[in-house]
């Protein structure tokens, strides 16, 4: 019977032993690649009607806004950053963001170290493969693995940077220092970006920030290493991130895709660019103001692995109530969804798999 590191290649099989065994050896979807497996195990293969749905158009420079942040804080300059963030996340829910302040070294020290990481030996990263989170560091393999229909092919290295950063001693030495330094970057880009979200519903540049908005961090730094059948299965499943904001930094492989009207746009990759989008409850938060939308990867099918790097913002008080905010409702747009905590709603969340935009609907009223 063949098998790749005590994973059972093999037909017909056991799905949820076959499943459990990969998880079990640690390795990764980088190990069974190194393996140099010319098929991928079939608990990867996605169902015909999402592989049916792989076609694309290319994006044009209008359709994914570009936001230019250098006169960010001049006040003949703000007013036109703002509503030019205001338009593309009340429409579109994804921009990307040039001359934001962090310089272009910092941005490829930030991937190759993450990039690093993930081309280790399955020993050295199998120290922190783990499920739980409480050490605030976890490396896996889909976080949702055994609740999917069908696995992705990618891996993920997950550490917590705030309101409490992870054990220090727990991230990764190869890339510590990047990831200790890239949240300082994260914490001062949070702010402007939430001030000038505030701004564009019209409220005040604090609004977001008193809410916590950006001090619950997590960050993860995904990896798509080639797939030999990139036409069976998917780097990341079509999805809605669940929290306020997400700052993505992506390496210059592309698969990045947002749904439209018009069907699956790619996010090409702009030189010294973060992609920016708008979560499902900064979505809930602005009665729909600001818009969540779908977005996936495409299984990788070139020959360079596909690093990114994103920073999830979420509100630190757990256990306070979040809503559609009282200034953004009226008699002819009453509330659109119930009042709930962070626990609540992050609860509903990892009880799922990632699936699209259910997760806001079940708080719609």
């Amino acid at each position: 019977m063949a098998t790749v590191n005590g994973v059972d290649l093999a037909e017909p099989y056991d799905r949820a032993k076959a499943v459990k065994q990969f998880d079990e050896s640690k390795i990764g979807v980088k190990g069974l690649v190194d393996s140099c497996i010319q098929k991928i195990p079939p608990f990867f293969v996605h169902p015909s009607e999402t592989l049916s749905d792989l076609k694309t158009r290319s994006a044009s420079e209008t359709e994914i806004p570009t936001v230019d942040l250098s006169g960010v804080e001049s006040p003949d300059c703000r007013p036109a950053i703002v509503d030019q963030i205001r338009r593309a996340a009340s429409t579109l829910g994804f921009f990307q963001i040039i001359n934001h302040g962090i310089a272009t070294e910092v941005l490829d020290r930030t991937t190759a170290s993450l990039k690093a990481f993930h081309e280790q030996p399955t020993e050295s990263k199998s120290r922190v493969y783990r499920r739980e989170m409480g050490t605030g560091v976890s490396f896996m393999s889909n976080v949702d693995l055994y609740q999917s229909k069908a696995a992705s092919w990618r891996d993920t290295l997950q550490i917590r940077l705030g309101p409490r950063l992870a054990d220090v001693d727990e991230i990764p030495e190869i890339c510590r220092d990047q990831v200790i330094e890239w949240d300082r970057h994260m914490v001062r880009l949070g702010e402007i970006l939430m001030g000038l979200l505030s701004e564009g519903l019209g409220l005040n540049t604090e609004a977001l920030k008193k809410m916590t908005c950006y001090e619950g961090r997590v960050m993860v730094g995904h990896y798509y290493p080639f797939c030999p059948q990139p036409d069976l299965t998917v780097g990341l499943t079509s999805h809605a991130d669940p929290g306020v904001l997400t700052v993505l930094l992506q390496d210059s492989v592309g698969g990045l895709q947002v749904r439209t009207r018009e069907g699956w746009l790619d996010v090409k990759p702009v030189p010294g660019a973060l992609v920016i989008n708008i979560g499902d409850l900064l979505q809930m938060i602005s009665n729909e103001e600001y818009k969540s939308v779908d977005h996936r990867v495409l299984a990788n099918g070139s020959g360079e692995p596909r690093v990114s790097v994103a920073v999830f913002y979420n509100p630190s008080a757990r256990e306070n109530l979040f809503g559609p905010l009282p200034e953004l409702t009226s008699a002819e747009k009453p509330a659109r969804y119930r009042s709930f905590t962070l626990n609540e709603f992050m609860t509903r969340f990892f009880s799922k798999q990632l699936d699209g935009k259910s997760l806001s609907n079940y708080f719609r009223q």
